[in-house]
């Protein structure tokens, strides 16, 4: 919770005294002590000692009436105090000179510093309980002038406030905004960052899988082997592809798709493929994240895994690829399966992992089961 004064200003926190104290706006209050000179004019002639009692409390009425500036960087007790201190050095002043219009005169000077000073919840009491007591004691005392200085108070404070408090939310609201922008970069680099290691981490795998077919083929069956070499281009060029669609947030990803890519891939690696001949019918936002779990598994399968067989099976909740392998050991999955794992879960769903020396499963299943 922000205790700071409505009236505080962050960019002259660190001025010298003067300086900020000036910056603050306490220069705005100083034409406004001409009005302090009134109650001595009217007591003159008094005796000495009440003129010197009045004129210490006038000259401390005005440094309060002044003072509001510095204390806007003071703790919040210390402004209640002071606004406390201003309501009794005024009342002291309205005693002394046997004047209870006095409070309707000087009670603008309460409910500015109740603007500027306290949390706009607690200063609108406080201005409104100041203004209507000081105009209810004018209008006792049969002093209407008083009574409009009191209203005039009354709407200088609220309006003051009302400024300073649609500020406080004006700023409120654009710290709020930057926050939200530094997220959502923050976001946007993420996903990027795992897409680029779900696309070139599957597509490198494929390119090196096939690269090594061709190589072995090559002088038993030159056929084979081009025919290889071009499918390795054109994996080259649908990676560059989906590289450039990823930064422009466009690519798509289907599970049909996927589930054939890694039947080709895992034929090339030795790795007999089982895969549905029909799928369910899914919705576009789930036949894309189950084609993430179908290509990161299958790539790690073939990375990792040295299995024989893999299964992919897959129905309208869940999506399963599971492996004959050795397991995963100590490096492999890594930040792929972690990414998978906060994408399957951010679409509302969870990834589970079950590996052992037999082999290993991995399953995406959404909360709609």
């Amino acid at each position: 919770m922000d205790t700071r004064a409505p009236a505080y200003n962050a960019d002259v926190a660190e001025c010298g005294f003067w300086r900020r104290g000036f910056a603050q706006g306490a220069g705005y209050a100083l034409p406004g002590l001409s009005f302090l000179i009134i109650p001595m004019l009217f007591a003159w002639g008094s005796p000495l000692p009440q003129l010197l009692l009045l004129g210490g409390l006038l000259l401390t009425l005005g440094v309060l009436a002044v003072g509001w500036a510095w204390a806007t960087h003071w703790p919040e007790w210390a402004r209640w105090l002071w606004v406390l201190a201003l309501t009794v050095v005024i009342s002291a002043v309205a005693f002394v000179t046997d004047s209870p219009g006095i409070l309707g005169y000087y009670s603008v000077y309460v409910t500015m510093a109740a603007a500027t000073l306290l949390p706009w919840l607690m200063a609108r009491i406080v201005i409104i309980a100041v203004a209507v007591a000081a105009a209810g004691v004018s209008l006792m005392d049969a002093q209407p002038l008083a009574v409009m200085m009191a209203i005039l108070a009354l709407a200088m404070g609220l309006m003051v406030g009302l400024v300073l408090e649609s500020e406080h939310k004006d700023r409120q609201l654009r710290q709020a905004e930057q926050r939200t922008a530094v997220f959502a970069v923050a976001a946007e680099r993420e996903r990027i960052g795992r897409d680029l290691h779900d696309i070139l981490g599957h597509s490198l795998t494929t390119i090196a899988v096939k690269a090594d077919l061709a190589t072995r083929l090559v002088g038993r069956d030159d056929d084979a082997a081009l025919a290889e070499v071009q499918a390795l281009a054109s994996i080259a060029r649908q990676a560059l592809s989906d590289v450039r669609s990823t930064a422009s947030g466009m690519r798509e990803v289907r599970l049909a798709n996927e589930i054939a890519s890694a039947r080709s891939v895992l034929l090339a690696a030795g790795v007999e493929a089982v895969v549905p001949s029909a799928l369910p019918p899914l919705t576009d936002e789930r036949a894309e994240l189950f084609g993430y779990v179908v290509r990161e598994a299958v790539t790690n399968v073939v990375r990792h895994a040295g299995a024989t067989t893999c299964t992919i099976e897959c129905d309208e909740s869940s999506v399963t690829v599971r492996d004959d392998g050795e397991g995963i050991t100590r490096g492999g999955g890594g930040s792929g399966l972690k990414g998978l794992g906060q994408r399957v879960e951010e679409a509302g769903g969870s990834l589970a992992v079950d590996s052992s020396a037999a082999g290993t499963t991995v399953t995406a299943r959404m909360e709609d089961a």
